[in-house]
């Protein structure tokens, strides 16, 4: 099984990818947040510049619902020696959607297909795909499943959801199915829900030809799960003292990289929403990160955290 972490925008960062694979690994591929200027800022840079990705399998995401954007972002990719982009037809976000980016881009269908027929037509590298099933009802699937055979996919990404569905309802694992029906030629990877060994083992219940996963933040919760998938020392990771580690080695790279202390613990205090849920009873704990407005409380927060709470 191929294991995939998603792309979440302020947080899968170039610091947060490399601290990942230095204490837990099993991660298979790595996809950047995504980019969506043209002329590529800094920070949209730092995700990709080889330096920064020197130890994993990084894939850049493109943001864009005009070809010539797409284009020129990834001709710049291509000149730092990536081989494949991968599109962002998935994000459910109002502020992305209200501009018919992202998951908004499959409203327009016929829009989507002259899109992808240029960008298929010159781009230099190969294109993959992270896609939502529909934006309002999961009878547009059908349609997306033609659309996508059209044009040489190099993997197609399917997060089983509707874009109005957002992160809720439970993912319609059956769009899945009909998808690896329909597209036989297309390396496919599900998305959606996979947060524990028992969602893992009910994907493959229901889709026992399901051979690549792509986790966001079930990872993000439990940064053991991907060695918990592949039975890899699951328990020598999932400790205090690695989650100790990791933490501390994405607060210093955000500190060195970062103008000043605001933002670095805006980036952790972000992280905590998701790591904080490896911890039994930590809500107290949580409170005092969240309220910490310099590094000095920051620190004491956090270890008084590590130190009273046990692993969840």
């Amino acid at each position: 099984m191929k294991l995939y972490l998603a792309p979440m925008e302020g947080i899968t960062t170039y610091i947060y990818r490399n601290a990942y694979a230095h204490y837990f690994g099993g991660i298979d591929k790595y996809f950047t947040p995504f980019i969506a200027s043209k002329k590529m800022n800094r920070r949209e840079l730092n995700e990709i510049l080889p330096e920064h990705n020197e130890a994993i399998e990084v894939v850049p995401q493109i943001l864009t619902n005009r070809a010539d954007e797409f284009l020129q972002i990834t001709n710049k990719i291509a000149e730092y020696g990536y081989q494949t982009v991968n599109l962002n037809l998935g994000c459910p976000s109002g502020t992305v959607t209200a501009r018919k980016r992202g998951a908004g881009f499959l409203s327009v269908p016929d829009e989507l297909d002259h899109f992808l027929y240029e960008i298929y037509d010159k781009s230099p590298i190969r294109i993959s795909i992270k896609t939502r099933i529909g934006v309002d009802s999961v009878e547009e699937w059908e349609h997306l499943l033609a659309l996508y055979q059209k044009y040489p996919v190099a993997e197609l990404i399917i997060h089983a959801r509707l874009q109005r569905e957002q992160y809720r309802f439970t993912p319609h694992k059956e769009a899945f199915s009909a998808a690896a029906a329909a597209l036989p030629d297309i390396p496919l990877c599900y998305n959606g829900d996979i947060t524990s060994v028992k969602s893992y083992a009910q994907l493959l219940d229901a889709v026992p030809s399901t051979d690549c996963i792509m986790i966001g933040r079930g990872i993000l919760r439990n940064p053991a799960l991907a060695a918990q998938l592949k039975k890899t020392d699951a328990a020598k990771l999932f400790t205090r003292e690695t989650l100790r580690a990791f933490h501390d080695e994405i607060f210093a790279g955000y500190a060195a990289r970062m103008s000043g202390e605001t933002p670095t613990l805006f980036k952790m205090k972000d992280l905590w929403t998701y790591l904080s849920e490896s911890f039994a009873a930590s809500e107290r704990y949580l409170k005092k990160i969240r309220k910490a407005s310099d590094y000095a409380e920051y620190r004491v927060a956090v270890s008084n955290l590590f130190r009273a709470c046990e692993l969840a």
